[in-house]
């Protein structure tokens, strides 16, 4: 082989090499955006996961709020029947006399 040849073998591989390493480093690239992106999911699904918890704690607090207020009203409604009735028959006894 000639110096030429050897020369132009060289550029040749060179050029192959430059190519492959372009190839690499957009490949890199493209995998650190969805390393980027990959690492914004987990973050925003851990805030969500936090944000259901606490979604829940309140929730299991309304629901026991919701609970002593139903109580309440079927108490303050069982009172008001029996006021009603206890008018009712004071309201009768008067009459009766």
């Amino acid at each position: 082989m000639s110096d030429s040849q050897n020369s132009e073998g060289y550029n040749l591989a060179a050029e192959r090499v430059e190519r492959a390493l372009a190839r690499l480093e957009a490949s890199l690239r493209g995998l650190n955006g969805r390393v980027r992106s990959i690492a914004r999911i987990e973050t925003d699904v851990k805030r969500l996961e936090e944000d259901r918890v606490a979604l829940a704690s309140e929730l299991s607090r309304a629901n026991s709020k919701a609970k002593k207020l139903d109580d309440a009203a079927s108490d303050v409604s069982r009172r008001l029947v029996n006021a009603m009735e206890t008018v009712k028959t004071v309201m009768e006894d008067e009459e009766q006399k």
